[in-house]
C-alpha cells in the first residue's frame, strides 16, 4: 500500500492544459467521481458505460458549454498521466495497445467494455488510510474549481469531505500558471474590488452592512484564479453571495462590449424568478468608481467561452444604471 505522500504525489502528476487560461475540468471531475465510488465502497474498476451519464451531467453543470461532448477523453487519457501511476484501464489487449493519442469514441469504449479505475495500491490506500481520500478530494477541488462550486460538486457526487484534520491539513495540490510557477492569491484583492464598486453588488445593488462591515458581498474573479486570472480590479466583480454563485455556475455573464448582464437560456425560473434575478437580464452593471476598474474585455471573453452556459437569452434593450 502506498504512503500518504506517495498518493498525494501521484495526484500532483495530472497533466494540465498547456494553453494559458485553459479551463479543462474533465480529468478532475472524473477523479472526483472515482473518489466518490471508493468512498461508497464500490468496486475498484468500473465500465465507462456505467459512469458515462454521470460524467455527462457533471460536465454539463460544471464545465464549458461543449465539455460534455468530450466526456470520454479523460477516461482514456488519464491512464498515461504519471506513467500510468494514477489510472488503470482494462479491456481487450489489442484495443488497449492503440497509441495513447488516438482517443476511442464513446461507442468504442462501450462496445469493448473498457473499465477504468485507480491502480490497486492507490485504491487500497484511499480505502484504508483515514482522511486520505477526503484530503485528495479537497485538494482537487481547490486546484481546479472556485470555492463557490465545491459544495455543489461534492453534493452532486455524494462525496463527504469530512476527514481527520491531520491529513486534511497536509500540503495542498499545487495550483500553477502557464509557466508552471506557484501562484499565490493576493489577500488585498477582495477589498480593492469591493471598494471599486463602492461596496455593493454590481448586478443588483445589494449593499447591506452590519455596522461598518459589508455583509454578503464577495469579490468574484471573472477569469478564475486557478487558470491564470490575475488579482486585479479589471478581473474582478463585486457581487452578492447569490450572484457570485450564479456567475460561477454560468447562469449569467457580463457582455464584453456593453457590460450588460446576460442570462443563459438554461437559467429557468417561474414568475418569482422572472421578477427577481432574471429582471437584470439586459441591464448594464453598476459601474465602478473609475473606468480603469471596468471589467476588461479579455477576462469577460474568457468567462463567456469557459463558464457561461450558452446560448444566451434573447437580447433586450439595455436599461441604464444610474449612479447613486
Amino acid at each position: 500500500m502506498k504512503s500518504e505522500i506517495e498518493v498525494l504525489d501521484a495526484f500532483e502528476n495530472i497533466r494540465r492544459a498547456q494553453r494559458a487560461g485553459a479551463y479543462a475540468p474533465h480529468k478532475p471531475l472524473l477523479i472526483l467521481l472515482a473518489l466518490a465510488r471508493v468512498q461508497h465502497g464500490e468496486p475498484r474498476l468500473v465500465e465507462f458505460t456505467a459512469v458515462d451519464e454521470m460524467l455527462k451531467q457533471l460536465l454539463a453543470e460544471f464545465g464549458p458549454s461543449s465539455a460534455a461532448k468530450s466526456r470520454h477523453y479523460p477516461f482514456w487519457h488519464l491512464a498515461t498521466d504519471g506513467g500510468g501511476a494514477l489510472w488503470e484501464l482494462t479491456g481487450p489487449r489489442e484495443f488497449l495497445k492503440r497509441p495513447a493519442g488516438v482517443t476511442p469514441t464513446v461507442t468504442e469504449l462501450r462496445t469493448h467494455h473498457i473499465k477504468g479505475g485507480f491502480p490497486f495500491d492507490i485504491d487500497d490506500a484511499l480505502r484504508h488510510v483515514p482522511g486520505l481520500l477526503e484530503a485528495v478530494a479537497s485538494r482537487v477541488l481547490d486546484a481546479y474549481f472556485p470555492l463557490t462550486l465545491h459544495a455543489d460538486i461534492a453534493a452532486s457526487l455524494g462525496l463527504d469531505l469530512d476527514g481527520p484534520i491531520e491529513v486534511r491539513e497536509a500540503r495542498p495540490l499545487t495550483t500553477v500558471d502557464a509557466i508552471g510557477q506557484r501562484r499565490r492569491r493576493d489577500s488585498g484583492f477582495r477589498e480593492r474590488v469591493l471598494r471599486a464598486y463602492e461596496y455593493r453588488c454590481c448586478v443588483c445593488g445589494f449593499d447591506l452592512r452590519i455596522g461598518l462591515t459589508p455583509a454578503g458581498l464577495e469579490a468574484a474573479h471573472i477569469q478564475w484564479h486557478h487558470v491564470g486570472g490575475p488579482d486585479i480590479e479589471p478581473n474582478g466583480l463585486s457581487l452578492c453571495a447569490l450572484h457570485h454563485k450564479l456567475f460561477d455556475l454560468g447562469a449569467f455573464t457580463v457582455e464584453p462590449s456593453g457590460h450588460r448582464v446576460v442570462f443563459s437560456q438554461h437559467a429557468i425560473s417561474g414568475d418569482r424568478g422572472m421578477a427577481g434575478e432574471l429582471q437584470f437580464h439586459g441591464r448594464a452593471i453598476y459601474a465602478p468608481q473609475h473606468r480603469d476598474f471596468l471589467p476588461a474585455h479579455e477576462f469577460l471573453a474568457w468567462n463567456v467561452k469557459n463558464v457561461f452556459k450558452a446560448p444566451a437569452r434573447r437580447p433586450i434593450a439595455a436599461t441604464p444604471r444610474a449612479r447613486r
